[in-house]
């Protein structure tokens, strides 16, 4: 990837509206070759979707809590049946599987406590496949993710 590209991307992440006439612009580019530019970078599936960051506490989701998640086995059938489940919860923002004395770690954004121990106690728990998990509350958030830092 060249300088060009890592700035077209370090832009479009900060703002996914600008106008292609902007965007060219600030790039030093002629509209024509940074059109064809980003184009490029969304056929590479460099740029995957274009979408709105929403602010949580605006939207009514006052608390974030991160879960880690220890698994009965490694067997392929209990991480199938555990990623199949997490994908059916909405209220699940990220999981990751990691490395560690946890299996994964995920993050739920809720609009209370017990909201969250609804999800915990109904959904969480009943997961055949878990083991153990211990919820970690968010208290507040130092640095958000807002994007990738790029460089050549």
């Amino acid at each position: 990837m060249d300088q060009l590209n890592i700035r077209i991307l370090s832009i479009l992440q900060k703002d996914g509206q600008i106008s292609m006439a902007r965007l060219s612009e600030q790039v030093g580019l002629s509209l024509s070759a940074c059109h064809r530019r980003v184009k490029m970078l969304e056929t590479e599936g460099k740029i995957s979707h274009y979408a709105a960051r929403l602010n949580r506490k605006k939207v009514g989701l006052e608390i974030q809590v991160f879960i880690e998640a220890k698994l009965t086995s490694q067997r392929r059938e209990h991480i199938e049946a555990f990623e199949k489940a997490i994908h059916e919860m909405p209220e699940v923002l990220e999981c990751h599987l990691i490395s560690g004395e946890s299996d994964y770690l995920i993050r739920v954004a809720a609009r209370n406590t017990e909201d969250y121990e609804s999800l915990y106690r109904e959904r969480l728990s009943l997961i055949p496949s878990v083991a153990q998990m211990k919820t970690l509350l968010c208290l507040s958030t130092v640095k958000e993710f807002r994007g990738f830092y790029l460089t050549a």
